[in-house]
């Protein structure tokens, strides 16, 4: 396995949008680089015939009925809105096209 440069977790910091310094790039490059060793390391041991779970006892979810109720009707529900696009709530964009 190829191990993760100090430049490769300074991009992805940058795309996760935290800011780190020198310092705790160098400190986090060498521990991120164990944390995938032990990963690739566990993913080795499970063999084909055996099915990826997600927990080991069956689980079943318990659902309601649907049951339609009244409610607000979209133009009640956008009436207070301080911005509305196509009958939705208009919000300002938080990321940009960068990446």
């Amino acid at each position: 396995m190829s191990q993760l440069t100090r430049d490769e977790v300074a991009h992805l910091a940058d795309l996760a949008r935290i800011d780190l310094d020198d310092a705790e790039l160098d400190h986090l490059a060498p521990q991120l680089n164990v944390i995938l060793e032990a990963v690739a390391s566990i993913s080795g041991v499970a063999g084909d015939d055996v099915p990826p779970t997600s927990h080991p006892i069956p689980l079943t979810n318990v659902f309601r009925e649907d049951v339609v109720r009244p409610s607000l009707s979209a133009e009640q529900a956008l009436s207070g809105a301080p911005e509305v696009e196509e009958q939705r709530f208009r919000v300002p964009r938080i990321l940009g096209d960068e990446q």
